[in-house]
């Protein structure tokens, strides 16, 4: 029961309804099986409602062109809404788009700042 109960607290905390994180482990399954279709449609609508996990998950998605064409901009849309949510991978993924200039211009300041926020709670990858 006590377990129950500590499950059950994590996933409010984290902003996720029963069903939300339902949905969303059902997504992280369909995707672990190569099923990218079942999980852009159990993440996209989490995405929406500022599911940052399910955000960083498209964004990275749309970037590997996993299931579907690969589409930078939509990349960027969607790890940008989860870097601004202080998602690390976020933030170092969308350093990396604009260093590299993919699905936005080529600005290294934009990059650094990026990387800076990725840093600072300890991505190592970002320190480096």
């Amino acid at each position: 029961m006590k377990c129950i109960i500590i499950i059950l607290t994590t996933i409010l905390s984290l902003g996720l309804s029963p069903l939300a994180a339902q949905n969303f482990d059902k997504g992280l399954k369909a995707y672990d099986a190569g099923d990218y279709g079942t999980a852009l449609r159990e993440w996209a609508p989490l995405a929406e409602q500022g599911n940052v996990e399910a955000q960083y998950n498209l964004g990275f998605m749309y970037d590997n062109g996993q299931g579907f064409a690969q589409d930078r901009d939509e990349a960027v849309k969607w790890y940008r809404l989860a870097a601004e949510q202080a998602h690390g991978d976020a933030q170092l993924n969308l350093g990396a788009m604009y260093l590299d200039g993919r699905g936005v211009p080529e600005n290294f300041v934009e990059a650094a700042k990026w990387y800076r926020l990725a840093a600072v709670p300890g991505n190592a990858i970002a320190q480096d």
